[in-house]
């Protein structure tokens, strides 16, 4: 792979690739470089030319190489930017995010629906395979466990082959599942295939990854704020739409419905939504130049063995770092412990509302209902985002050299919202004490809690992207994992919890909830510590120093990865893996602002590769 890369210096503006057509082209672009070199440096031609004789460097210390017929030129996104996806127009960018908001709607919606075929009506899962109603819920654990270790493992391949190709994949096997699941002739089996079902869903991994291929770092969070909402939202449909299938159809229609909805939507994707992925867009952009006549012209992807790219040692940091940051950053275990408390209130809520407003009488189709209201906090919550957002960007734009304006201003609109969730939890414990009260209290403290749930998944997702920077992946896949997984763990335990508690006295409900609000309030409080503590925890945070010096280096600006071989931050290297290519990457420097190109040792690192990523989540 001793190829020859032309090497620029950084701060030498790329040559547009259709000028590369021939030797005397190439000349003219090496001729061209050093023009700019020399205008920059105030050199005249003689000196660049004396200097070059002396040392093979010119005037200003830039190493050019004079490029030959069969050299070898990498395509930057500065060549081709109008032919990505951050130059789709806005109608089609909503378009794919739409589409993509109802794919994740589906893997959410698979995860809850399971839990209203353990007691259907005609035929549940309970009568079915014989099995107590604590035994069959070990589905929904097995799902929602493997979802979150799922998430983790389909991200780093979204990266390398593509956004369109993986999501194919994921919701493929996810409806493949879903067959031997409905006709299982035994529990085990059902078990086992609701486990795959889990492992093979992509989930946020790659439906947040596309919008940073669609949208500039800075101007992506009402697009997040939009998929954090599918997200969300796909877990209480299932209990909405779970309560029909409850009270009139079997267990197995549970399933089916999941299967039809997902076929639909794997249709409607495959169909509809382009590949998005900015390296992989690259490299057929690459490819059709090269068949127009420009034969030096090469994908990001095309001049680097695949083994080299992605070694098994890259896998493995990859997988393991969101969980080394989960336990070794203090602002992501924090965060991410309120995400995933509030998350598994959900679930929860989806196991111990028919215990609660059976009280009242409701059926199987009025509990399902009941979710309505967390799913009108929801609502509220987003629409509450839209002029918070506005404001953060406004006063980011007023200081731009300001920590605080930069990073906790992200989390101002948390501060207001946050303490929603121990007001909605001990106002809920204290209105579903059953007739004579009405039920129309616990549920708004249910939207309520709804609000909190949704506010503090985007504010914490979209403070850990801006952040951690290269690394955030990393940090916001934390996140994820503590949702999913806490939301899985907590689902058997929650009905003797909401049984058992309290029972000598009466109070079992109300005392459940209250112990569930002290728990809430203690993880709140944080949230305000981080505010006003959070540039300390940066300062110690060996990931945000890196981040701090590859700032400082690069005149201040967001760095989308930290230089450097190593692969971890603490001996001075970036991390081109899931961390970069899945936020990270997103391009951070204004349109024509001159970008460094590979040096010829590109099998040395991959980190010279100017990429697009993703989001914070986004």
């Amino acid at each position: 792979m001793a190829a020859n890369h032309a090497r620029f210096d950084e701060s030498v503006e790329p040559v547009e690739s259709a000028e590369v057509t021939g030797q005397g082209d190439l000349d003219r672009m090496n001729e061209k470089l050093a023009e700019d070199r020399r205008e920059e440096d105030g050199s005249s031609k003689d000196e660049d030319a004396n200097e070059t004789e002396r040392n093979g460097t010119n005037a200003s210390g830039a190493n050019l190489e004079k490029l030959g017929t069969y050299d070898k030129y990498e395509i930057t996104e500065d060549d081709c930017y109008d032919e990505l996806g951050y130059s789709f127009p806005s109608w089609k960018k909503w378009y794919i995010l739409t589409v993509i908001f109802i794919v994740q709607v589906s893997m959410n919606f698979n995860t809850s629906l399971y839990s209203n075929a353990i007691s259907a009506q005609k035929t549940s899962i309970v009568k079915h395979f014989g099995v107590s109603a604590q035994a069959a819920r070990v589905g929904a654990v097995l799902f929602l466990v493997l979802y979150a270790f799922g998430c983790e493992l389909w991200a780093p391949w979204s990266e390398e082959f593509g956004r369109w190709p993986i999501l194919q994949l994921s919701l493929g096997l996810v409806n493949l599942w879903q067959i031997p699941v409905a006709l299982a002739p035994n529990f085990g089996t059902l078990l086992a295939f609701r486990a795959l079902g889990g492992l093979s869903s992509a989930g946020g991994s790659v439906t947040l990854g596309m919008i940073a291929d669609l949208w500039e770092a800075d101007n992506q969070q009402y697009a997040v704020a939009f998929v954090v909402f599918s997200s969300v939202g796909g877990s209480i449909l299932g209990p909405i739409v779970g309560g029909f299938c409850e009270q009139f159809l079997a267990w197995q229609w549970c399933i089916w419905i999941q299967l039809i909805f997902g076929g639909a939507i794997q249709l409607l994707h495959f169909f509809t939504v382009p590949e998005t992925r900015t390296t992989i867009m690259m490299n057929k952009i690459a490819q059709r130049r090269r068949k127009e006549g420009n034969p030096n012209i090469w994908g990001p992807d095309e001049l680097v063995p695949f083994k080299d790219r992605f070694s098994v040692k890259e896998v493995l940091v990859t997988w393991t770092r969101p969980f080394k940051m989960f336990l070794t950053e203090p602002i992501v275990l924090v965060l991410s412990l309120l995400s995933g408390f509030s998350d598994a209130l959900i679930f929860m809520f989806i196991q111990s509302f028919s215990i609660v407003y059976k009280q009242w009488g409701f059926n199987s189709i009025e509990i399902g209902l009941s979710f309505i209201p967390i799913g009108i906090g929801y609502i509220i919550a987003w629409i509450s985002f839209i002029p918070a957002i506005r404001r953060n960007i406004k006063e980011r734009q007023a200081k731009p050299d300001d920590d605080r304006a930069q990073y906790e201003s992200r989390l101002w609109w948390l501060l207001y919202t946050a303490p929603c969730l121990p007001i909605g939890l001990i106002g809920f414990a204290w209105t579903i004490q059953g007739p004579p009260l009405h039920w129309i209290g616990s549920m708004v403290f249910a939207a309520i809690v709804g609000i909190a749930n949704y506010s503090i998944y985007m504010a914490t997702i979209d403070y850990m992207i801006c952040a951690y920077g290269p690394y955030s992946a990393s940090a916001t896949g934390g996140n994820g994992w503590s949702r999913d997984f806490l939301a899985g763990v907590l689902t058997v335990p929650a009905t003797p919890f909401f049984t058992n508690i309290g029972k000598e006295s009466g109070n079992n409900l109300e005392y459940a909830c209250t112990i569930l609000f002290c728990i809430s309030f203690v993880l709140v409080i944080a949230v305000y510590v981080i505010y006003w503590k959070g540039p300390v925890l940066r300062a110690r945070s060996p990931f945000a120093q890196q981040l701090a010096a590859g700032r400082a280096d690069d005149g201040g600006r967001r760095v989308s990865h930290v230089g450097g071989d190593s692969r971890e931050p603490s001996a001075g290297g970036r991390s081109y893996s899931q961390s970069q290519r899945f936020f990270g990457e997103s391009r951070t420097t204004p349109r024509g602002t001159p970008r460094a190109t590979p040096s010829a040792s590109r099998a040395n690192s991959v980190a010279n590769i100017p990429k697009a990523g993703r989001p914070a989540k986004v």
